[in-house]
C-alpha cells in the first residue's frame, strides 16, 4: 500500500496513515505500518455508517468489510491494537445488519483509551471524533459525558487548550442536566487544569482549593484524590514541593485505581528530589518502573530518575537513563520532551558538558514553543541564559555533595512511609 506523504492531509484518518509513511523505508513495512493502515481501513469502514451519510448498498459495504476483515484478520495476533482493530471491524458489520450504530460505540471508545495510554494522541483524538460523528445525537448522556471528558483530557495532553475546555464545558453541561455530580466535578477539575497548563497557577490553585472544599461533603475517595492530586501538582509548579508532598501522597491513599495511584507515585518522587531526597525520590521512581504501567508515567519517571543521577552526580547512571529517554522520546508528548531535553540539559551542565547542555536546552526551548507550552518556555530560557555563569562558577568553587535536606515534618512523614511501601511490596 504505497503512500505518498503529499496525500495524507486530504484523507480521513491521515494521521494513522502516518505511521505507514515513517515505515516505508523498513524492508516489508513492519509491524507499525501494517497497524497503521489496518486502523485506516477499519475506521473508513466506521465511516460508511455514519448518520446523514449517504446509504451505501449492502453488497458494497460487506465486499469492504470483508477486506477489511481479511487485512486485520492477522493483526489480531500479533498485537493489543490488532485485535481492537478486529472488533471494529467486527462491530461495524453488526451494527450495519441490525442497523445500530450504538453497537460501535464501546469498540471506539476501548481503542481510543488504548491509544490515549500508548501516547498515539492525535490518533486517539481522530478515533473519538469519529465516535461523536457515528454517535451523533443518539448518545446516551452518560456516554456524551464520557466522551467530552476523554476529548479534554487528549486535547489538554497534546496543550490544545482551547478545545480541551471546550469539551469540559460541553461535559459539564451535560452533567448538569442530567444531576450527574461527580462528572461535574469533573469537568471543573478538568478546566482547573487547562488553567494551570496555560501558566496561571494562583488561579489554578484558587479553582482546586474551592473544588476540594465543594467535594468534601460529598465522600467520593476518587474525586478528593484527583483534586488533592492536581492541587500537589500545582503547588510543585509554584515552586513549593514541601507544600505539594502531604496533598500528593493523600492522593495516593485515596486513589483506587492503579494507574492513577502509579501516577501520583512518580509526583512523590518528583517533589522528593525537589526538596533535596534524591534517596527517597529514587525508591519511588525505580517502584514506579518497577510496577510498569501507561507509556506517559513511565516516561516521566525515567526523565525524573536521569535528573536523580545527574544531581547526585552519577554520571553513569545519568547515561544509562538518557540512553533509555532517548529510546522512548519518539512516544513522548511535547511536555514530557520538552521537560527530557531540558533535564538531559541539566545534568550534560553539572558534568561539564555546556556545549551539548546548550544544544539539549535549544532542542526543549523548541519543543515548548512549538507545542505553545509558554511555563516551560519560559523555565527553559531562564535556565539556559544561566548556563555561562553556572560554568564560569564551576571553575572557581566545584560542586560537592550535599546532605538532602527534608523541609518540614509533613516531607519526613511522607519520606518514611515510602520507605515502608517499598519495603512491604518486596
Amino acid at each position: 500500500m504505497a503512500i505518498a506523504h503529499a496525500e495524507l492531509p486530504s484523507l480521513s484518518h491521515a494521521v494513522f496513515l502516518q505511521r505507514a509513511a515513517q515505515a516505508l523505508p523498513l524492508p516489508g513495512g513492519g509491524l507499525q505500518s501494517r497497524l497503521g493502515q489496518g486502523a485506516f481501513l477499519a475506521l473508513r469502514l466506521i465511516d460508511l455508517l455514519a448518520p446523514g451519510r449517504e446509504p451505501v448498498h449492502p453488497d458494497a459495504f460487506r465486499y469492504q468489510c470483508a477486506a477489511t476483515e481479511r487485512f486485520c484478520r492477522d493483526l489480531r495476533v500479533t498485537s493489543t491494537e490488532g485485535a481492537h482493530l478486529q472488533s471494529l471491524v467486527t462491530s461495524a458489520e453488526g451494527a450495519q445488519r441490525d442497523g445500530d450504530v450504538g453497537l460501535l460505540l464501546p469498540g471506539l471508545f476501548a481503542y481510543a483509551h488504548f491509544l490515549e495510554d500508548d501516547l498515539h494522541l492525535e490518533e486517539a483524538l481522530d478515533v473519538l471524533g469519529t465516535l461523536r460523528q457515528v454517535g451523533g445525537g443518539r448518545l446516551s448522556a452518560a456516554d456524551a459525558i464520557a466522551l467530552s471528558l476523554r476529548s479534554g483530557a487528549v486535547n489538554r495532553k497534546v496543550s490544545r487548550f482551547d478545545d480541551a475546555e471546550q469539551a469540559y464545558l460541553e461535559a459539564g453541561r451535560v452533567a448538569a442536566s442530567a444531576g450527574d455530580r461527580r462528572s461535574a466535578f469533573l469537568s471543573r477539575i478538568g478546566r482547573a487544569q487547562c488553567i494551570g497548563g496555560r501558566g496561571n497557577l494562583p488561579l489554578a490553585e484558587e479553582t482546586l482549593r474551592q473544588i476540594l472544599v465543594d467535594v468534601g461533603g460529598n465522600r467520593d475517595h476518587d474525586i478528593e484524590a484527583r483534586v488533592e492530586h492536581d492541587l500537589a501538582v500545582v503547588l510543585q509548579h509554584r515552586g513549593q514541593p514541601a507544600e505539594a508532598l502531604p496533598h500528593v501522597w493523600r492522593a495516593f491513599e485515596l486513589y483506587d485505581d492503579d494507574t492513577l495511584r502509579l501516577r501520583a507515585l512518580g509526583d512523590v518522587g518528583l517533589m522528593l528530589l525537589t526538596t533535596g531526597d534524591a534517596a527517597g525520590a529514587e525508591r519511588a521512581l525505580n517502584e514506579v518502573v518497577r510496577r510498569g504501567g501507561a507509556r506517559d508515567i513511565i516516561a516521566n519517571a525515567m526523565v525524573e530518575l536521569m535528573h536523580c543521577a545527574s544531581f547526585r552526580r552519577d554520571q553513569v547512571g545519568f547515561g544509562r537513563w538518557r540512553r533509555r529517554c532517548r529510546e522512548a522520546e519518539a512516544d513522548m508528548p511535547p511536555n514530557i520532551a520538552a521537560d527530557y531535553h531540558l533535564k538531559a540539559g541539566i545534568g550534560e551542565a553539572r558534568f561539564g558538558q555546556f556545549n551539548r547542555a546548550g544544544g539539549s536546552m535549544t532542542r526543549a526551548l523548541k519543543i515548548a514553543t512549538d507545542a505553545g507550552l509558554h511555563e516551560f518556555v519560559f523555565k527553559i530560557e531562564r535556565i539556559k541564559n544561566g548556563l555561562r555563569v553556572c560554568e564560569e562558577a564551576l571553575t572557581v568553587a566545584p560542586y560537592t555533595n550535599a546532605e538532602p535536606v527534608l523541609q518540614s515534618n509533613a516531607v519526613r512523614e511522607v519520606s518514611a512511609s515510602l520507605a515502608q511501601l517499598v519495603t512491604e511490596d518486596v
